[in-house]
């Protein structure tokens, strides 16, 4: 509120204003100022006041906020890091070594295996045990290319793709969970909103009979008894009436999870949402194209493509390397020692180039164990595959068939309106004549009010079917517009 006073304050250019009082009345600049102030604040409220959400902006909101949508794009993010990871094994690797120590040069005949414990001496063995100690350095740099590897490279790019494409693919189902789940909250709290209006006309009716029925009582044309049922009512329906706003509260509150909104401030437009669509809607024809059924199939696509890499795993490796170094040592050959810092710096130098070859030859095994487990994983990838098809196929048939439904009740319930408020009004008339009971107007009462809630939610489950049908069907892109038009 304040941020649109200032605002209004510096497009009118209200900068200074006339002391509040001259000669003991308001100055006419300061009138002025005042009566702008007053408009200004009113504007402002009404401009700052949250507008009322339609069905399209609370799903638009719903499908760029909700947290859950935030973290399938923080993966989508980290499989594309991994895409350029795999990318970069293209690259030539370059590596540099710099080193200085002071130990002992004492060196022995014999074969040492590799390991990672014991540090290795090169030179001459030596003819004595000594714990004289030199300084050694060393500096040098390797370079190393892989310039062809039959496919593994490229395996490993596209399975990393692969993964980035499930990822997507997870977002799109995500999102459009979210979207439906905040669609259905937006039609919940319409119902809780419709129940309500029914439940209040039940009150005021019920009001109008209790001071019927009294005024009957006071006249002594009727027993103490049928005040008595008749308030009963009244309290009961009361009683709905508290009900309905409690449950307006609770769905709001799960429509705020998803928009993230001010739960007090929260206000909705139903549109075209409180009426019956013009023609009965069509039913829906496939759920090939579902976020799930796409995600399903990003999976398989990424099991697939760890098998081919893995099927790319058992072939020579062929790496071409040059290497410069230099070193320098305080030790000599004869066996004597330089002292000072001498070794401390490099001073002989080395330099070569070779083209080197390995092959995994008892990998086999191990591989074909690997490759089999990637088979069945990505037959079960497959199996599932059909299975969420299959789940997807039969949700769209329940839901056309619950279409179906709820536009046959949708087009009865008027007529249940209708006679149940003639049912009243006859009961009424008979009470008033003496010849009905208090029990058959609360009767009638009771059902006209049971009847205007069916009749409101019979229209909204239509507009809840059809939602069914659109998230079976994986689109809610016809439903939103069906629902603003």
């Amino acid at each position: 509120m304040t941020c649109c006073l200032d605002q209004n304050r510096q497009n009118r250019g209200l900068t200074t204003i006339s002391p509040p009082l001259r000669n003991g009345c308001l100055s006419p600049r300061f009138a002025s100022y005042l009566v702008l102030t007053v408009l200004s604040t009113l504007a402002g409220s009404q401009a700052c006041a949250q507008e009322p959400l339609t069905i399209g902006q609370v799903v638009a909101t719903a499908g760029k906020q909700y947290p859950s949508i935030r973290v399938s794009e923080e993966r989508i993010n980290a499989a594309s890091a991994a895409v350029s990871v795999a990318r970069t094994s293209y690259l030539p690797r370059l590596e540099v070594l710099a080193q200085a120590n002071r130990a002992t040069r004492n060196n022995v005949f014999g074969m040492l295996l590799p390991q990672s414990i014991i540090p290795s001496i090169s030179g001459p063995p030596s003819m004595t045990n000594s714990l004289t100690s030199v300084w050694g350095s060393t500096v040098g740099l390797l370079a190393t290319w892989e310039p062809f590897d039959f496919g593994v490279r490229a395996a490993k790019v596209r399975t990393a793709e692969a993964a980035r494409l499930r990822a997507e693919a997870a977002r799109g189902r995500t999102r459009f969970e979210v979207s439906a789940l905040a669609a259905d909250a937006f039609l919940t709290v319409l119902a809780a909103q419709q129940t309500l209006v029914s439940a209040q006309a039940g009150v005021e009716r019920s009001g109008t009979v209790v001071k019927v029925v009294k005024s009957l009582v006071d006249s002594e044309l009727r027993p103490g008894a049928d005040l008595s049922r008749a308030q009963a009512e009244l309290a009961l329906a009361e009683t709905q009436v508290i009900q309905s706003r409690s449950a307006i509260r609770v769905a709001k509150a799960s429509l705020a999870q998803f928009t993230g909104g001010d739960l007090g401030a929260m206000a909705l437009t139903a549109g075209k949402l409180l009426d019956l669509p013009a023609s009965k809607p069509l039913p829906g024809e496939s759920a090939a194209q579902h976020p799930a059924a796409a995600e399903q199939v990003a999976a398989s696509a990424e099991a697939a493509a760890r098998l081919r890499e893995l099927d790319r795993s058992y072939y020579p490796k062929f790496l071409l390397q040059g290497a410069s170094y230099a070193r320098g040592t305080g030790a000599i050959p004869d066996g004597t020692a330089l002292g000072g810092v001498n070794g401390l710096g490099p001073n002989i130098h080395n330099w070569g180039v070779g083209f080197t070859a390995t092959f995994p030859i008892l990998d086999l095994p191990a591989i074909r164990s690997r490759r089999q487990e990637e088979q069945h994983l990505l037959r079960a990838e497959q199996a599932r595959e059909q299975q969420v098809k299959r789940e997807l196929d039969a949700g769209l048939q329940r839901s056309n068939a619950a279409l179906d439904g709820a536009w046959e009740v949708a087009a009865k319930t008027p007529e249940q309106v209708a006679a149940a408020r003639a049912t009243l009004e006859q009961a009424s008339a008979r009470y008033r004549a003496g010849l009905g009971t208090i029990v058959d107007v609360a009767e009638a009462q009771r059902l006209l009010t049971q009847a205007e809630t069916d009749d409101s939610l019979a229209r909204l489950q239509v507009w809840r079917a059809m939602l069914s049908v659109a998230v079976a069907q994986g689109d809610l892109g016809s439903f939103l517009q069906t629902a603003a038009q």
